[in-house]
This record gives structure tokens, sequence and C-alpha cells, in this order.
């Protein structure tokens, strides 16, 4: 389990000096799925870029600040899931989620998430992540607990190695500065489909951030997920959630 200690500061191939829009750049069409993403804790913690640009598929740039690469651990809760026409069901449309992540430029300088790997707590969401988007999605057993300005997150993948136990006090609300944005207002995730970089859109209003400090954070899920271990103090924001929309995958 990593706990956190020094913080790695080495110069990086695409250094992000240009302002982040917290504005989704591109519409969603054709929306394919509909869902909430809420009580949502960033984790952050700096890395040494050439430590995760060597874990990255062919085409896509790592994108960096302040000259560090940032790998995030983000859990949460999906709320509403559906397609369109449909209503959203019970049980199935709602349940926890956690992602590792970091942050890229595609072919074309389109920012966007890479995931080194997500959870959730539903097989059905698990399986049909993996089959249409080709993410790595993992089944795990998990909780989110919401007291006051507390919440705790609790996460154990099922037949693999990989558990966290998180706890967090919520603060005030903020307004974004570059950093911040540049963490949180991703608009895009790439994957791989048949062996070749594709994306999906997603659209959502600029996420509502709050100031947040860690009460407990065990975790091993981003060693088991192929990455150094994370040291130095994290950067932690929290959001209520956002509305979203998600498009087909699509090839770059």
């Amino acid at each position: 389990m990593s706990q956190i200690n020094a913080v790695l500061n080495e110069p990086s191939d695409h250094v992000s000096s240009d302002n982040v829009s917290e504005d989704p750049p591109h519409d969603v069409k054709p929306t394919v799925m509909f869902q909430g993403w809420r009580d949502i804790t960033f984790v952050h913690w700096r890395y040494q870029p050439e430590l995760i640009r060597r874990m990255l598929p062919h085409r896509l740039t790592l994108d960096t600040f302040d000259g560090d690469a940032w790998v995030g651990l983000t859990p949460f809760v999906v709320t509403g899931l559906r397609v369109p026409g449909l209503p959203a069901l019970p049980w199935i449309s709602r349940f926890p989620e956690m992602n590792v992540r970091t942050y890229v430029r595609g072919p074309a300088g389109e920012r966007g998430v890479w995931f080194f790997s997500l959870e959730a707590d539903r097989l059905a969401a698990v399986l049909g992540a993996r089959m249409f988007y080709r993410l790595p999605y993992r089944w795990a057993r998990m909780r989110v607990n919401c007291k006051q300005a507390e919440i705790e997150y609790g996460s154990r993948r099922h037949f693999r190695a990989g558990r966290a136990d998180i706890k967090v006090q919520t603060g005030l609300p903020i307004e974004s500065n570059d950093q911040e944005r540049f963490l949180t207002a991703r608009y895009r995730l790439y994957t791989v489909l048949g062996g070749r970089l594709a994306f999906a859109q997603v659209h959502h209003p600029a996420w509502p951030l709050r100031a947040a400090k860690v009460l407990r954070l065990e975790q091993d899920v981003i060693e088991h997920s192929g990455l150094p271990t994370p040291t130095g103090e994290p950067l932690i924001h929290f959001s209520q959630g956002v509305s979203v929309r998600v498009g087909r995958p699509r090839l770059a």
C-alpha cells in the first residue's frame, strides 16, 4: 500500500503552457449514453514524465503541467446510466466506479484521458465497457459513504490484486485555476480498437469544484495498474458532480 512522501520533477516532451478551457470543445453527436458522475474526488500525484510516456500507445503524446506528468486516482458514483430512448433501470444504473488515469494529446493535439485501469461495482457495466470501448475495466466490490462533509470510498477487485480505502473531508467551493482545469476539464477518452488508436467524446458542464483534504488514503490500485508507486503529497479536489453525455468510439 502506498503512503506518500517526496515530489518528482523532470522536464517533459510537452509542457502545457496554454490555458485549458473548462468548457467542452465539441458537442457529442450522436449521444449513445447518458449518466451522472456524482460525489467525485480527484486525487493526483506528480510523476517523472519518462515513467509515464513509455506506457502510452503509439500516436499519443504525454500532456504535462508544470513540467510533470500527472496520474489521477478518481473514485465516484455513476448515476442514471441509460441509453437514448430508454429509462434508467434500478440497481444497474447506479454504482461506484474508480479510475487510474493520465493526461494526453491525440495526433491532432486534442486533449484527453488515457486510462490505465477502471473499476466498477457492476459486472454488466464492466463487460459492456470492455466490449464496446475496449477500456481496461475490472470488476470490484466497492462502496461510497457520505456523511456531512466527509466521504469514504472503498474498493477491492474480484479475482485480482488491487484495493483502495480513501476518506476525504470536503471544503468550500473554489474557482478553478489553470492547473485544476488541466486536471479535470477533459472531454475525450482515448482507447485502442483493433490495434488502432480511437477516441470517444464526452460532454458535461464545467466541474463545480470544492477544496478537499485527505483523512485516510491507503491503496495499491495504482501499482496493480502497472504504474510506479506514487510519491509526494497528493493534490485533492472534490465535486458533487455533473450530468454527462457520451459518444460512440471513433478511430483517431
